[in-house]
């Protein structure tokens, strides 16, 4: 039987950590499927670094579609889930319908990869990452540990079901460890 990955994400997703993450699940073979706050053409952008400024910029990129609303996000049809990063996560977790999508991969124990900003999505579900290790954009440690997880500052952490990363760069490292655990 196919695996199932949900990617959960909405506009201004950073682009590289949707695509890439999306289409290699498609290459391993599992069904990706993106959702957002409502379906629809989603824009990306492209966060980077300059060395004359102190964080990163931002630019418009490619635009990809989601396939599903959060609303009509059956979670338990699905065998991982993926946080990409960049400002979507910000806007995305005021949507009352992911908690409970967010809240059933860690009640069954299934894997969670979030990475770069993807944790400001966690702090829904701060009672199932309490305690746990992660790591996650500098910029985002005082969110990690408001929520009561502990920040680990490598790039690449795995704790249990949770799978984090820094940033797009630790995307191949992100994902190999994720399909570990998927492929259990």
């Amino acid at each position: 039987m196919t695996k199932k990955v949900l990617i959960v994400t909405g506009d201004a997703v950073e682009a590289l950590e949707v695509f890439y993450p999306y289409y290699r699940c498609l290459e391993e073979g599992f069904e990706a499927v993106i959702a957002s706050p409502s379906k629809k053409t989603l824009h990306t952008v492209c966060h980077d670094f300059e060395p004359h400024m102190e964080t990163f910029t931002e630019k418009p990129a490619y635009r990809i579609e989601s396939h599903l609303s959060f609303e009509e996000v059956k979670p338990e049809e699905y065998d991982g889930l993926i946080i990409p990063g960049g400002r979507a996560p910000e806007y995305i977790r005021m949507n009352e319908h992911l908690k409970p999508i967010l809240a059933h991969f860690f009640e069954a124990g299934k894997p969670v990869a979030s990475i770069c900003h993807g944790s400001q999505v966690l702090a829904l579900v701060k009672d199932h990452i309490k305690g746990k290790e992660m790591t996650a954009y500098q910029a985002c440690r005082p969110d990690v540990e408001a929520c009561g997880a502990i920040y680990q500052t490598n790039n690449l952490h795995v704790h249990e079901n949770l799978v984090s990363a820094h940033a797009w760069p630790d995307l191949p490292g992100f994902m190999r460890e994720f399909f570990k655990l998927l492929k259990r």
